[in-house]
């Protein structure tokens, strides 16, 4: 085998290795991805926060940066202590 057949078939085996079996949930008879179930939680935990800051009246610099980077880490958060 010539070195260009041995490079394309190492990037091949590379390219297929995390082909694997997504995490999904059953809910109702239909299954949704891990990252949606994630996504919904932590949209739910982002509401809770925001109520708990504005009742504590705490003031945010920049609420429009903030609330989407707290929904984006609890649900990577969650994707890894939950589904890794």
């Amino acid at each position: 085998m010539s070195t260009h057949t041995k490079t394309g078939l190492a990037f091949a085996c590379l390219a297929v290795a995390g082909c694997d079996r997504a995490p999904s949930f059953d809910i109702l008879g239909s299954y949704f991805p891990g990252w949606l179930v994630c996504l919904a939680a932590a949209l739910l935990l982002t509401v809770l926060v925001r109520f708990l800051l504005l009742r504590l009246k705490v003031e945010l610099p920049a609420p429009i940066v903030v609330y989407p980077s707290l929904l984006a880490c609890l649900t990577f958060a969650q994707w890894l202590l939950f589904l890794r």
